[in-house]
């Protein structure tokens, strides 16, 4: 199963930002989590990240062509505010998780509203980096 893992803005930088919220583990950190999980299942999974929405955009895009059966996506700051993330995620009909590690019915009132999530299957929030891998097990038995 080919699936994709879409990381927004500042996403990069885990490991450095709010370790209070987002834990203390860096990016690297969370690409060998996916890279382990992509082994222990047998699933061919690529990770993408940008700080761009356009980018973002290009690579869902991408992934209606390129065979990509499942999209996990953390869409970071774009979660709250892009209509056009949001679009792009609705153009395709593959299986889409929403993925946040940190709780976000308990942040700030701007953080409870994802207008993404409605274009997703499911929407998993506050399990740390284990989340990423919750989303990707949805997927492989939503097949």
């Amino acid at each position: 199963m080919k699936l994709l893992v879409i990381n927004g803005p500042n996403l990069n930088f885990l490991g450095i930002r709010e370790k209070s919220v987002y834990g203390n583990q860096d990016y690297q950190y969370l690409l060998d989590l996916i890279a382990k999980k992509a082994e222990e299942t047998g699933c061919d999974i690529t990770v993408f990240q940008s700080n761009h929405e356009g980018a973002i955009i290009d690579r869902i895009q991408e992934a209606y062509f390129d065979g990509t059966q499942g999209i996990v996506i953390n869409p970071g700051a774009y979660t709250h505010y892009s209509y056009a993330i949001r679009d792009a995620l609705a153009s395709i009909t593959v299986p889409k998780v929403e993925i946040h590690i940190s709780d976000i019915t308990k942040r700030e009132e701007f953080r409870k509203i994802s207008v993404t999530a409605p274009a997703c299957d499911k929407q998993i929030y506050g399990q740390g980096l284990n989340g990423y891998l919750q989303a990707i097990d949805f997927i492989i038995n939503k097949k």
